[in-house]
């Protein structure tokens, strides 16, 4: 790991990031969401998605660049952006469900998670998609508060914290 905290370019294999932004956002992939039999799945948490199930299924060979992973659901520290609590909360329902359907022999989801890490892989081996970081951090920075984006210090955290906290009272 590098020294520094903030993410930059230079931590990051822009080729296999650049393929989960493909995978996630290109026209050319979206119909593959489909395949997933995951209702409601937009390209954000497709792409935080692609990321956890790499995470899970991947080979440890893929594991060279972690700062990746950040791009996942960002960080607290709003490095390299705000956590989208949106597409956090979306990402743990689609695993949470997956999950439970698998513990009651319904297996199509985690399936369909396996096959999202393969379909990643096959992209990667079979195009050439390279992500521009400084235009894919910008992007999520200016969509962050439309998904909720916050930070350990941010107001809309502490509340939120706060509301889960006083829930279980």
């Amino acid at each position: 790991m590098p020294m520094h905290h903030d993410v930059r370019a230079s931590n990051v294999d822009l080729k296999r990031l650049g393929v989960v932004l493909a995978v996630a956002h290109e026209r050319e992939f979206q119909d593959f969401a489909s395949l997933l039999l995951l209702e409601k799945l937009g390209p954000r948490t497709l792409q935080s998605l692609a990321l956890v199930v790499e995470m899970i299924h991947g080979t440890p060979t893929r594991f060279s660049d972690p700062a990746r992973f950040s791009f996942a659901l960002g960080g607290k520290d709003g490095h390299p952006f705000p956590v989208p609590l949106k597409t956090y909360d979306e990402t743990i329902d689609v695993m949470r469900r997956s999950l439970a359907a698998a513990q009651v022999g319904d297996t199509d989801k985690i399936d369909g998670l396996r096959r999202l890490d393969r379909f990643v892989q096959a992209v990667e081996r079979s195009k050439a998609p390279s992500a521009n970081f400084s235009e894919t951090v910008a992007r999520e920075r200016q969509i962050s508060d439309s998904l909720d984006g916050a930070t350990a210090g941010s107001r809309l955290a502490r509340s939120r914290r706060a509301t889960q906290q006083l829930s279980l009272f």
